[in-house]
């Protein structure tokens, strides 16, 4: 009666079935979703193929056959799905890892930043670390040096002026430094 495209044989057949079914691939696999999709892509199958279907043994045999194949291929897809996922992970790991040159290069940065600092008058550098590595306010630091806002703010302009032209060449050499002979 499938065969012919009655659907109330198909409705009582999945009725008859889904469960027994869904309990079969349940106790193999332990993945809610993948044997639903399973179960689901077998009644999909076979009602699209109805009028081909040849079933030569009993429609029970036939359907945990079909079970029991779609699950096979879902186990292969999902050893060859971990196993690209563990190569790539690999692969990624071991493009990316680059936490010793990262740290030499920090390292690299931060003598250039101190030395650039110390190149600076004592009044600016004091001024630029209490305001860059203690986080202290203009007004604070003003109040703290008892100087002025403003000469805060030109102290902190110097600096930064100052960074930014020493530096700027030791980042472009260690950017192209990175980029060329690594």
């Amino acid at each position: 009666m499938i065969q012919q495209g009655d659907t109330l044989a198909f409705d009582e057949m999945y009725e008859k079935y889904w469960a027994k079914l869904y309990a079969f691939a349940y106790n193999r696999l332990r993945e809610k979703e993948a044997c639903e999709e399973i179960i689901q892509d077998i009644f999909v199958s076979l009602w699209a193929n109805r009028e081909n279907l040849q079933i030569t043994s009993s429609l029970s045999g036939y359907l945990f056959q079909a079970v029991k194949y779609q699950m096979l291929n879902f186990m292969k897809s999902t050893q060859v799905r971990n196993s690209y996922i563990d190569s790539f992970n690999h692969f990624r790991d071991a493009l990316f890892d680059d936490s010793t040159n990262e740290q030499m290069a920090l390292n690299d940065l931060k003598m250039m930043l101190e030395k650039s600092i110390e190149e600076l008058p004592e009044k600016c550098q004091e001024v630029f670390r209490l305001s860059r590595i203690h986080h202290l306010s203009i007004q604070e630091i003003a109040l703290q040096l008892n100087i002025s806002h403003k000469t805060v703010e030109n102290h902190l302009t110097k600096a930064l002026k100052h960074l930014r032209s020493s530096l700027g060449d030791f980042l472009v050499f260690s950017l192209f430094f990175e980029l060329f002979i690594s």
